[in-house]
């Protein structure tokens, strides 16, 4: 698994989904640089220390951002809500990319959610991806 099969399923879309996708898996690594990228479920996925924390899927009518966890849209409820959503995928227009200080409030609560055990972080995740501990707000 690897980029390459990422911009394979790229490479099948017409525009503008193409473009879209390929913005958000930039504004996706630039939050989370290092991530794994992989193909999970036939879909694009990125993990972290073995763990998918984001992803995207392409459909006939729109596009969707996949947290891999139910529970991060209910903690951004109030910005989230002019999306369409699902417990599992949040649903947007195919020429409308979602903004990047948008995908970098999703990771963080996925991120938050994945490795509760931050602080004590054995991983060293938090300190690789400068984040705050819980309470704490990011840094801009």
């Amino acid at each position: 698994m690897s980029a390459a099969e990422i911009d394979e399923y790229l490479d099948r879309l017409d525009e503008p989904k193409r473009s879209t996708l390929s913005r958000l898996r930039r504004d996706i690594l630039a939050v989370i640089p290092d991530a794994e990228q992989c193909i999970s479920y036939a879909v694009p996925g990125f993990k972290v220390a073995g763990k998918t924390i984001a992803g995207f899927a392409a459909f006939k009518n729109h596009l969707s951002y996949l947290p891999h966890s139910g529970s991060v849209f209910p903690e951004l409820a109030e910005e989230l809500a002019g999306y369409r959503k699902s417990s599992g995928a949040l649903r947007f227009p195919v020429d409308q990319p979602l903004p990047p200080e948008q995908v970098e409030k999703l990771i963080a609560v996925r991120l938050r959610q994945a490795f509760p055990q931050m602080p004590g972080d054995k991983l060293g995740v938090r300190a690789r991806l400068r984040l705050p501990s819980a309470g704490e707000p990011r840094a801009t």
